[in-house]
């Protein structure tokens, strides 16, 4: 995203709309100005933000009669008075940085938007965790933080060296260049995006393991991240392995959604050996 200068008439109104903090006024141009560094991509000031096209000149003009007269003009928040943002075209791979922010943009690699992933709650229909096995979510980012892709390696090889099996349907596992060694492509390494979601399976016996080492690794990174841990219900509707390790490492397990079935399968059958698919 770009900021006209030519346009931009310093009003402060998008500075408060990035979810980043990436947009400031500049004190020496008195321009609005996007830390490209910061920047995501998420479209939220261009999206969110209306558009009015006002002549740039003449709402300088009045900006500085109104100082002149020590009067205060409040604008209309979330208002860009002179259209002033302009999305540039973006390529490889900064790209990335909006295919993990903007919600409205689909994964090329799996068609879903958001962030490119139906995760393990949609399991009724996918079928990805099997009984026995075990799912995990680990979510990285969050408006105002979000994350670097190179620190998401960081967890992905410490998992990948685990034997753990990553989902094959996620935009993090085919931006992999290895995924025995959970090696992303070196060319997006230093690309920041609002959030990520690295989903993974693994034997139920598993669980406490793998709770551990991500408590471990999220040590060393700088974002917020979040655990998401899902499994298969007994036929009554009950589950009775995976929930006592949970509040036996402190969680308070609530039930906030269950999938009843009814939709139609989507995932082929895998033989067991593909599934798996790691090292030991």
């Amino acid at each position: 995203m770009t900021i006209n200068p030519s346009k931009c008439v310093a009003c402060g109104n998008c500075t408060y709309v990035c979810p980043m903090g990436a947009i400031y006024i500049d004190p020496q141009i008195r321009r609005a100005t996007i830390n490209r560094n910061e920047c995501v991509e998420c479209y939220a000031c261009y999206n969110g933000m209306s558009q009015e096209h006002l002549n740039p000149t003449m709402v300088r003009t009045l900006r500085r009669i109104f100082q002149m007269m020590r009067l205060r003009f409040d604008p209309e928040p979330d208002v860009c008075p002179t259209a002033a943002f302009e999305p540039e075209e973006l390529v490889w791979p900064r790209i990335v940085r909006r295919a993990f922010s903007d919600p409205r943009v689909p994964h090329e690699s799996t068609g879903v938007e958001g962030r490119g992933t139906e995760e393990v709650k949609t399991n009724d229909v996918s079928g990805r965790v099997k009984v026995g096995e075990v799912g995990f979510t680990i979510e990285f980012g969050r408006p105002g933080v979000g994350v670097w892709m190179r620190d998401i390696q960081q967890m992905c090889r410490a998992l990948a060296q685990a034997g753990v099996s990553f989902e094959k349907r996620n935009p993090v596992t085919s931006l992999m260049t290895d995924v025995s060694e959970g090696t992303l492509r070196e060319d997006i390494l230093n690309e920041k995006v609002l959030s990520a979601i690295v989903e993974i399976k693994t034997r139920v016996e598993r669980t406490e393991e793998i709770i551990h080492l991500v408590w471990e690794v999220e040590k060393r990174i700088n974002t917020v991240i979040a655990i998401g841990v899902g499994t298969r219900c007994d036929p009554d509707g009950k589950e009775r392995v995976v929930g006592p390790i949970l509040e036996r490492l402190g969680y308070r397990l609530e039930r906030a959604k269950t999938n009843i079935g009814l939709g139609r399968i989507t995932n082929r059958l895998v033989p067991a050996t593909e599934q798996e698919g790691v090292r030991r």
